[in-house]
């Protein structure tokens, strides 16, 4: 592996860890910065409420519904890169406890992150996000 590979490899796992900074310190601003304006970002595995959407919209939607939670957090994992110029596809496996409001019992759920990367003149941003939840413990609404 190159020096240059490297590098992006690295600048792309900054990106998926500020992007589960920002969720999780409700710093949407931060959230935003990690895609492109265009982004498409897919969450019809979690709910139906709002399944996909650009950035800004889902910024907004995440800051209605995940920005009410006490705490969270995300861990971003087994992260798989595969380069190929100036674009990466992206998986990721990620982990999240949280308190829902109104709910005593934490709540868990996991899965897979499938971003698609692109080279910026501003660094690496996903162009694409789609989520694909695997499990979900204690889920609001007391589907599991």
């Amino acid at each position: 592996m190159n020096l240059r590979a490297l590098a992006d490899r690295l600048e792309i796992q900054e990106q998926l860890a500020r992007y589960a900074r920002g969720v999780d310190t409700n710093d949407f601003e931060l959230w935003k910065s990690v895609f492109t304006p265009e982004a498409v970002i897919d969450y019809t595995s979690t709910t139906s409420s709002l399944p996909v959407g650009r950035r800004d919209e889902m910024a907004a939607w995440l800051e209605q519904g995940l920005g009410k939670a006490p705490w969270k957090i995300h861990y971003v994992t087994n992260v798989e890169i595969d380069l190929d110029g100036d674009r990466a596809k992206v998986v990721a496996q990620f982990y999240n406890p949280m308190q829902v409001p109104g709910m005593a019992e934490p709540s868990y759920c996991g899965g897979y992150y499938f971003h698609d990367f692109v080279r910026t003149p501003d660094g690496w941003k996903s162009e694409k996000l789609v989520e694909e939840l695997v499990w979900f413990v204690n889920k609001p609404g007391g589907v599991n």
